[in-house]
C-alpha cells in the first residue's frame, strides 16, 4: 500500500542521540548499533582496501567499491548525529574509522581534564565556618557522583572520613567520637548527625 512503512525498516531504526559534551559513551553505543542494523559497518569492521589502478582485480575493485559507499553513508550518518557547537572539529575527516577515533580521542581528553578540575575541587573544599554543613557535605557527595560516572569511585567510608576531616576545629570532638567508636555512617547519616552537632555547636558559641 502507498506511503506505508515497510516493517523490516521499523525494526532497523533506533533513537541515536545527537553527540554533546556529555553522552559520548551512551551515543557511540547506540551509533555501532544503528550502523549495524543498517548493514553499513563494512567500513568500520574491515580495513581500507587499496586504491583501485589498472591492475586491480574485479574482486578488489568491488571490496574498494563496497567499502567506498560504507564509508561515504557512515560519515554522513555519524556526523549527522553531532552537535553543531562540536561538529565543526571532525568537519574535515572524510573517513569513518579516523572520524570515530577523532571522537574518542576527543572526549577521552576532555574526561581527564573534567576528572583532574573535580579532583582538585573535591580535595580542596573545606568548611571554614560552622554552619553550613549540610550543604558542604552535599556538595561533596555530588562531586563523588560526577566523578563516579567518570567511573572514578569515592567509596562511600572515604567519603565519610574525608567529610570529616573537612570541617573546622570546632567539631574536633565530634570527630574523635566517630574514629572511637569505630561506627560506619552512610552519608546521609552523616549528615544527620552533622546538623545535630551544628546545631549544638551554635547554641554553644553563641552564634
Amino acid at each position: 500500500m502507498a506511503g506505508a512503512t515497510h516493517p523490516v525498516s521499523q525494526t532497523r531504526t533506533i533513537n541515536v542521540p545527537i553527540l554533546n559534551e556529555d553522552n559520548h559513551k551512551e551515543w557511540k553505543d547506540a551509533i555501532l548499533l544503528q550502523l549495524r542494523l543498517l548493514e553499513l559497518d563494512y567500513v568500520v569492521l574491515n580495513e581500507e582496501p587499496p586504491e583501485v589502478t589498472e591492475e586491480s582485480t574485479g574482486e578488489a575493485k568491488q571490496l574498494r567499491a563496497r567499502w567506498e559507499k560504507s564509508n561515504r553513508l557512515c560519515v554522513v550518518f555519524i556526523k549527522s548525529r553531532i552537535s553543531r557547537k562540536i561538529r565543526f572539529c571532525f568537519e574535515d575527516i572524510r573517513k569513518a574509522k579516523p572520524l570515530l577515533k577523532a571522537i574518542d580521542d576527543n572526549f577521552i581528553e576532555s574526561k581527564k581534564v573534567l576528572a583532574i578540575t573535580l579532583i582538585m575541587k573535591f580535595r580542596n573544599l573545606h568548611l571554614s565556618t560552622v554552619e553550613g554543613t549540610r550543604e558542604h557535605i552535599m556538595q561533596l557527595g555530588d562531586i563523588a557522583a560526577q566523578l563516579k560516572k567518570l567511573e572514578i569511585i569515592v567509596p562511600d567510608d572515604y567519603l565519610v572520613r574525608f567529610a570529616l576531616d573537612t570541617l573546622p576545629q570546632e567539631y574536633n570532638p565530634f570527630k574523635i567520637s566517630y574514629i572511637t567508636h569505630k561506627v560506619d555512617w552512610s552519608i546521609n547519616e552523616l549528615i544527620t548527625k552533622c546538623v545535630m552537632e551544628e546545631r549544638r555547636l551554635v547554641a554553644k558559641l553563641g552564634i
